[in-house]
C-alpha cells in the first residue's frame, strides 16, 4: 500500500488506512485494532506521503526516511522503541539521517518516525518499490 493512504489524525493514536470518501470526509481504518471511523474535513489529518523531514540542506520525504531505516535495519523493526530516552532517539536518528536539523526536528517528531515504522513494519506496509514504478508510470 502506498503512503498516500495512509493518514495521521491529530489526536488519534497510531495510523489509520484511508478506506473511502464521503460527502463530509472519509472512512478511516486503524492499523493498531482494525476499528473504523468517520474523519470529518475539520480534522487535522496528514496523509504521510506528504510529510518531510527537515535536513540541513533540503527536506527529506518520509519514504525515504523510511527507506533508510529500512536499510539500516535490514528489512527488521527498530531496535529502539519510540517510549525510549530523547537523548537514544536522537542518536538513532542521527544515525538514519546524519544532517537533520537539530533546530527543527524534535524529538516527538522522531518518535512518530520511530513508531510509524514499525507498525507499517508490523502491517508489512514498507514496500514503496511498487508506489514508486507506479508514480514513474503515470508521468
Amino acid at each position: 500500500m502506498s503512503l498516500e493512504k495512509v493518514l495521521a489524525i491529530s489526536g488519534k493514536p497510531g495510523l489509520y488506512k484511508l478506506i473511502t470518501q464521503t460527502r463530509g470526509g472519509f472512512i478511516a481504518e486503524s492499523l493498531l485494532d482494525k476499528k473504523r471511523l468517520s474523519v470529518n474535513i475539520h480534522q487535522n489529518v496528514s496523509v504521510l506521503s506528504e510529510i518531510a523531514i527537515y535536513t540541513l540542506t533540503e527536506e527529506v520525504p518520509l519514504r525515504e526516511v523510511f527507506k533508510k531505516i529500512k536499510e539500516k535495519e535490514n528489512g527488521n523493526q527498530t531496535p529502539i522503541n519510540h517510549k525510549d530516552s530523547k537523548e537514544a532517539l536522537e542518536e538513532y536518528f542521527f544515525e538514519v539521517l546524519p544532517d537533520y536539523d537539530e533546530d527543527r526536528v524534535y524529538a516527538s517528531d522522531i518518535k512518530k518516525v520511530v513508531q510509524w515504522y514499525n507498525l507499517l513494519h508490523k502491517h508489512d506496509m514498507l514496500d514503496f518499490e511498487v508506489d514508486e514504478t507506479v508514480s514513474n508510470e503515470e508521468e
